[in-house]
C-alpha cells in the first residue's frame, strides 16, 4: 500500500473493503480475529474457509515475518461467521502507523463489530509460565507513535458515537466479552490470566533496565503489536478482546538469549487451547453483538 498514491487512505480502506465483498457474497461475518506470531494454526477451527492472500486484497500490506501466513480465512467458527487474519504487519517491518492498522480499518468497513487480536509476548510478571493465555485488561503504549495523528477522518465512524477526534480509551479492552471469554476458559479447565500489556516498537528485544522500568510501570507483558490496532478499533467504535500469549520471558528473567524461534515454537504448543477458545467466543461474541453488547 503506497502512501503516494492518489486516492485517500479512506477510499482506499473502501476499495481493499469492496474486493472482500465481492469474494465473499453473501458472507457476513460480524466478529473478526488477528493471530500473531506462531499462533496461525488456530485458524483450522474455521470451517468452510475461503482463502485470501493479502496480496490479492488492493492496498493491503504484506506479512514479512515468520509465522505470518499473510492471508485472511472467511468461514465459520463454532458456527459463527468470522474473518480471521493469520497474520499482522508491524511497525518494525517498515510500515507506516496507518499502514499497520490499515487492515483494521478493513474489517471495520465490512462491518465487523468486534475483533479477538493476540499475539505472542514476553513475560514481565514473574507469576506468569510459558504458554500461559493472559487477557488483557488494559495497556500501556510506548511506541512512541499513535495510529490516529493527523487529519481525523469522522466517516470511520462504523457505530453511534465513534470517529471522535478525541475518544474515550477507559475501557480499552471490553469488559462484557473478558468475562465471557474467562467463562469460557474455566469450562475448558485452563486458567486465563489477567494483565497489563506494555507495547515497544521493536524489532530488537528489550534489555534488562528497560523490563525493569517497564515493571515500575505496572507492566506485566511486553510485546511488538496489538496497542495500534486496538486504538485504531476503538476509535470506529469497535468492541476489542485481546489476548497474549506468553512465549517466553522477558530480558533479565530468561537465563537463555530470546530469540524469535523460541516465540513460534511456544505459539504452537498453545494452539489447541487457543482454538477451543475461539471457537466458543465466536458464537459468544456474535450473540453479545446482536443484544447490542
Amino acid at each position: 500500500m503506497s502512501e503516494a498514491n492518489s486516492i485517500s487512505y479512506y477510499e482506499q480502506v473502501q476499495e481493499a473493503s469492496a474486493y472482500l465483498r465481492s469474494r465473499l457474497g453473501t458472507f457476513k461475518p460480524r466478529v473478526g480475529m488477528v493471530l500473531g506470531s506462531g499462533l496461525g494454526d488456530a485458524a483450522e477451527g474455521v470451517t468452510e474457509p475461503v482463502f485470501i492472500p493479502y496480496a490479492d486484497i488492493p492496498h493491503f500490506p504484506q506479512s514479512t515475518v515468520q509465522g505470518h501466513s499473510g492471508r485472511i480465512v472467511a468461514g465459520l467458527m463454532g458456527g459463527s461467521p468470522v474473518l480471521v487474519m493469520q497474520g499482522r504487519v508491524h511497525f518494525y517491518e517498515g510500515y507506516s502507523p496507518q499502514q499497520v492498522t490499515f487492515p483494521l480499518r478493513v474489517l471495520g468497513a465490512m462491518g465487523i463489530g468486534a475483533v479477538v487480536l493476540t499475539n505472542a509476548a514476553g513475560a514481565i510478571s514473574e507469576e506468569y509460565k510459558l504458554g500461559d493465555l493472559v487477557m488483557l485488561t488494559d495497556h500501556i503504549n510506548m511506541m512512541g507513535w499513535n495510529p490516529v495523528v493527523g487529519p481525523n477522518e469522522p466517516r470511520f465512524a462504523f457505530r453511534r458515537g465513534a470517529g471522535l477526534r478525541f475518544f474515550d480509551m477507559s475501557e480499552p479492552y471490553s469488559p462484557w466479552i473478558r468475562g465471557l471469554a474467562k467463562d469460557i476458559a474455566a469450562t475448558e479447565g485452563f486458567d486465563l490470566r489477567e494483565g497489563i500489556y506494555m507495547a515497544v516498537s521493536g524489532p530488537s528485544f528489550e534489555t534488562p533496565a528497560e523490563i525493569r522500568a517497564f515493571r515500575t510501570l505496572g507492566a506485566t507483558l511486553v510485546g511488538m503489536s496489538t496497542v495500534p490496532e486496538t486504538i485504531v478499533a476503538r476509535h470506529m467504535g469497535m468492541e476489542v478482546l485481546a489476548i497474549s500469549c506468553v512465549t517466553n520471558q522477558a530480558a533479565g528473567l530468561s537465563p537463555t538469549p530470546l530469540s524469535h524461534e523460541e516465540v513460534f515454537k511456544t505459539g504452537q504448543l498453545v494452539r489447541s487451547r487457543l482454538r477451543r477458545l475461539l471457537e466458543q467466543l465466536a458464537p459468544g461474541i456474535t450473540a453479545l453483538l446482536e443484544a447490542n453488547l
